[in-house]
């Protein structure tokens, strides 16, 4: 945090000083729950808006594990997040008695304090400064431990422990080319993790949508705070009380719903480029995959397919209907996949189909005056559906049912959610948009092709696979109704007097406008972090209409919380640095292990800028090891495929040939998050909650439970420091047996194409025999599966099967246990899921070298073998 913000946070700090508070009355409690008044103890300090005279509070011991805490007005008018994007969970109404939190509190000032019931840990504590609730402000805060370990608080590009001094984390999502740092970015998520060693760690969620502020700080005197001030909503606080990290982030899951399950093939390895000139190179992109010996499952369409970058549009020169149709039935025939983008932003023309239908239903956003709202996107001058308008969902569902119909349009096989911050190319609210028609301002095609594009046979698709020779915008604002928790009336929408420091600017800036009304009378000023949420909930649903039975795979850039119940999510325009390479670990750490979004990756070799040779070889290794695997960049980047340089040829077939083989325990791990809300990845701490060496790592990881990830971080560097815990590892490439001490281990001349990975003791790895080309090959391999004995010999995993498609796939599936305890190895558990795969061999790996015991068995049902 510069000077200049610390002393506006000083200021704010002063001013809120001298507000009364609030005074409980009228308290009244019932099993499970406790319910009070709160009325301002004093005369209104107004700071940043009206102060709000009547509250009411909501306790409710949800669960034994989950706390409910809300503080909300009286009269029903502030926002609260509508219930149809974010559903409440269920209390359960236990006992006070039988919570692990106790909630307690002041009558006067109000104060209230969460603490654990058989220890008295204080883990949320707001006594020492008043409640303010205001009409555009509200402001609460926490008293900390010293040097506090924390993790969370939405997309950013910082530590994945959070700074603890003068730190500050915006949450309004925004366009953030290059991830800066120290500022808000794609996802607002307004949770944090607080790990406190072998006394536990908790969880706090506060389900508010307003942008806000949240500050990490320490006084003077050494007591440290974490403070909210948002511009608006309740305070609707969620307290999870572990006592793991683990069992904080399934807590977590229960409260904003569990991760989406993904198909199979979303596993593979996936390539796009914005700048693909035309159907032909990316057919050609395809073929030298091919010719590299590189598995490659899916290609990726950016906006260069479009006709004047207007979504469900092809251009009728560089990407003709016929020849797309062409290329996807080839990659279908090849067992691979096809993914588009569709951006938010409608280009507002007449002769634009997709415009003029929801122009007829009514589904674009308003101005005051009732006339489309507009702004700039990549189509020029643009419209924006309301998501929350009535008749939204039918035309969107048309819309995809149309252009991406199997018989007559393109049949793809995901969607791609881009610029749903909403990013607006109108960078104030002075914007004139008639400019971003004018193509001498605002070029929205590129007009050179890169070189001879004619005439070219490519391996792999059909011999004949050749190319084709002023501002509606009003100012004002709209008012919602009374009492239904739409908003308040009579604010300022543009210019509140808390200013939150969000990077771009005014909340207005490079998005929707703050004061624009949606259908349901709720306005952006509240609802702006939901806009690409609700985006990416009506394309899930117009996927699902498209193949009712088939799990639909959407890509989301802007996020909120709860949004892994509907996408998974890439970390936005990054950049090709050593930098934003090791940026991209904490960000997954966040995002899996805390936010609940465990499909997620960064662009593999960076998006914007100039990636190298060796950059590339280390990201493509890592790559590998993260959920989503995507390499991408922007249209002025060179092109970084990853047969472009031999040392990266050479990374991405053994980095790919690994994660096939794994990919059935990377599966399985996704089948427990989407069923427990266990991550995919998990920081070290989550592994070791009680070594305190692992609290502050975010360079290593563990994919799943039993595989750590330590790659080579430093710049050019062919040598990496890293940690290993006191316990038994095993070399994933060598099966060597490594004894950890609790210390850094140094591993030097770490080749370009290699990446250490280490197998934990006490699990058990199932693994394909081979890799192969594409997903569906791969299935079609057998097992052999990797025991690796903990200290005292044993060891435990698992393997879940099914069709790798099917949204229900009822009792068709096999959820097997494995377990060695150090002489017999058994398989048991459900094998619903009809196979002919076997296990050919089962390696048990130990201090004197591996020992494999040769099959086969059939997965179709229990086993065991002894060791003699």
């Amino acid at each position: 945090m510069d000077s200049f913000i610390f002393l506006a946070f000083l200021t704010g700090a002063v001013r809120a000083a001298s507000c009364p508070g609030y005074r409980a009355s009228n308290i009244v409690k019932t099993t499970g729950v406790l319910a009070a008044d709160l009325t301002l103890s004093g005369n209104a300090c107004n700071v940043y808006g009206q102060d709000i005279i009547d509250l009411r509070l909501l306790v409710e011991y949800q669960t034994n594990t989950r706390l409910h805490v809300k503080i909300y007005d009286a009269a029903l008018d502030v926002y609260q997040v509508q219930e149809h994007i974010i559903p409440r969970p269920a209390s359960q109404n236990v006992s006070e008695s039988d919570a692990a939190l106790q909630f307690s509190f002041e009558e006067e000032p109000f104060s209230f304090i969460v603490s654990r019931s058989d220890t008295r840990e204080v883990v949320f504590n707001t006594t020492g400064q008043e409640l303010i609730f205001e009409s555009q402000y509200l402001h609460v805060q926490t008293a900390l431990p010293s040097n506090p370990n924390l993790y969370g608080l939405g997309e950013h590009s910082d530590p994945f422990r959070l700074p603890t001094e003068r730190y500050r984390r915006t949450l309004w999502n925004a366009e953030s080319p290059f991830i800066p740092r120290n500022s808000n970015l794609y996802g607002s998520h307004p949770v944090y993790l607080e790990h406190r060693g072998s006394s536990g760690s908790h969880g706090v969620f506060l389900l508010n949508s307003n942008g806000m502020d949240i500050n990490i700080y320490k006084e003077a005197e050494g007591q440290q705070y974490l403070k909210y001030e948002t511009v608006g909503g309740v305070l609707d606080f969620y307290f999870l009380a572990g006592p793991s990290p683990l069992e904080v982030s399934k807590q977590y899951a229960e409260v904003i719903g569990l991760p989406a399950m993904m198909p199979y093939w979303t596993f593979g390895f996936h390539q796009c480029k914005y700048g693909y000139w035309d159907v032909n190179m990316a057919a050609e992109v395809v073929a030298n995959y091919s010719a590299a010996e590189i598995p490659l499952e899916t290609l990726w369409g950016d906006i260069d397919y479009m006709n004047l970058r207007q979504d469900f549009t092809t251009d009728p020169e560089r990407f003709p209907l016929h020849k797309m149709r062409e290329l996807v039935q080839t990659l279908h025939q090849r067992s691979q996949q096809y993914i588009m983008m569709v951006d938010p932003g409608i280009h507002r023309a007449q002769n634009y189909s997709t415009f003029l239908n929801g122009e007829e239903s009514e589904v674009f956003l308003k101005s005051d005056d009732g006339s489309n709202y507009l702004g700039g996107q990549w189509a020029g001058e643009v419209v924006w559906p309301d998501w929350l308008a009535p008749n939204t969902q039918k035309w969107w569902r048309n819309e995809f049912a149309t252009f991406f119909d199997p018989d007559r349009g393109i049949d793809v096989d995901g969607v791609w959610n881009d610029m749903n911050e909403a990013s607006n190319f109108c960078p104030n609210v002075t914007c004139n948009t008639t400019q971003f028609d004018d193509p001498s301002v605002f070029p929205i095609a590129p007009t050179t092709p890169p070189r001879n594009n004619t005439g070219r046979p490519i391996p792999g698709f059909p011999a004949d696979f050749q190319p084709e020779n002023g501002s509606d915008n009003k100012l004002g604002r709209r008012q919602s109704t009374n009492g239904m928790m739409k908003g308040l009336r009579d604010r300022d929408l543009f210019n509140p007097q808390f200013t939150i420091n969000n990077h771009r600017g005014a909340m207005s800036d490079g998005t929707i406008y703050t004061n624009i009304s949606n259908a349901d009378g709720t306005v952006q000023y509240d609802t702006h972090n939901l806009y690409g949420v609700t985006m990416v909930m009506a394309s899930r649903q117009a996927m699902l209409a498209r193949r009712p039975q088939a799990r639909p795979f959407v890509l989301t850039r802007s996020t909120f919380a709860g949004a892994g119940t509907h996408a998974a999510h890439w970390f936005g325009d990054n950049n090709s640095t050593w930098a934003d390479y090791r940026v991209s670990i904490a960000q997954l750490l966040g995002f899996s292990s805390i936010h609940q979004m465990p499909m997620a990756g960064s662009d593999v070799c960076g998006f914007n800028g100039v990636a190298d040779e060796k950059m590339c070889s280390r990201w493509a290794m890592l790559g590998a090891f993260m959920p989503f695997y995507r390499n991408h960049a922007v249209i002025d980047a060179p092109f970084q495929e990853f047969y472009v340089w031999p040392n990266v040829t050479r990374a991405a077939q053994k980095a790919i040939a690994a994660r096939y083989r794994l990919l059935d325990y990377i599966y399985t791990a996704m089948y427990r998050a989407s069923t427990t809300g266990s991550p995919i990845v998990n920081p070290l701490f989550f592994i070791y909650p009680s070594d305190q060496n692992t609290f502050g790592i975010d360079t290593q990881f563990f994919y799943g439970d039993a595989l750590l990830v330590s790659p080579v971080v430093e710049d050019y560097s062919q040598s990496v420091s890293f940690y290993l815990p006191d316990d038994v590892f095993y070399d994933f490439w060598t099966l060597e047996q490594i004894q950890g001490t609790g210390a850094n281990r140094t591993l030097d001349n770490v080749d370009w194409n290699d990446i250490p990975v280490y197998i934990r003791g006490s699990t058990i790895l199932p693994l394909r025999i081979e890799s192969a080309n594409t997903t569906k090959i791969l299935r079609q391999n057998d097992f052999n599966i990797i025991v690796a004995p903990g200290k005292d010999g044993k060891a435990a995993g698992s393997l879940y099967l099914d069709d790798g498609e099917s949204l229900e796939v009822e009792n068709s599936y096999s959820d097997i246990r494995f377990s060695w305890d150090s002489k017999t190895f058994t398989a048991s558990g459900n094998f619903g899921f009809a196979t002919s795969l076997i296990v050919k061999t089962v390696t048990i790996l130990g201090e004197g070298g591996p020992i494999t015991q040769q099959g086969p068995w059939s997965l179709s049902g229990q086993f065991e073998f002894t060791l003699s």
